[in-house]
């Protein structure tokens, strides 16, 4: 997660991480929002999941990143929700590639 904090801040210009103590601390709180507020919001979101495909997780995703940086403050900041929803559309896809072709083949024994 740290990584994948670290390289949105590089792959996208609206996105500003004071350094790599920051994105830690973004992704230490990220996870915790993930863990205890996402699945709330992924619940009380459902119709709106189920009407757009699942595409609306996207949304679910760009909003704990835009509370992640409410809460970090000037050292984790994202210019607009436009950035959040592209920031988190880059974090699921390099989630999945790593998913894919890092840990499942781990996995196989």
């Amino acid at each position: 997660m740290v990584i994948l904090m670290t390289l949105a801040g590089y792959l996208h210009t609206m996105v500003h991480i004071s350094g790599v103590g920051a994105a830690l601390a973004a992704s230490l709180i990220l996870s915790f929002l993930n863990l205890f507020i996402r699945p709330v919001l992924l619940l009380l979101a459902l119709p709106a999941t189920i009407l757009t495909l699942g595409f609306f997780i996207f949304v679910v995703n760009a909003l704990m990143l835009e509370l992640t940086a409410m809460i970090m403050g000037s050292a984790f900041e994202l210019d607009g929700f436009g950035s959040a929803l592209i920031v988190a559309i880059i974090m699921a896809f390099c989630q999945l590639i790593i998913q894919n072709f890092m840990i499942k083949p781990m996995r196989r024994d």
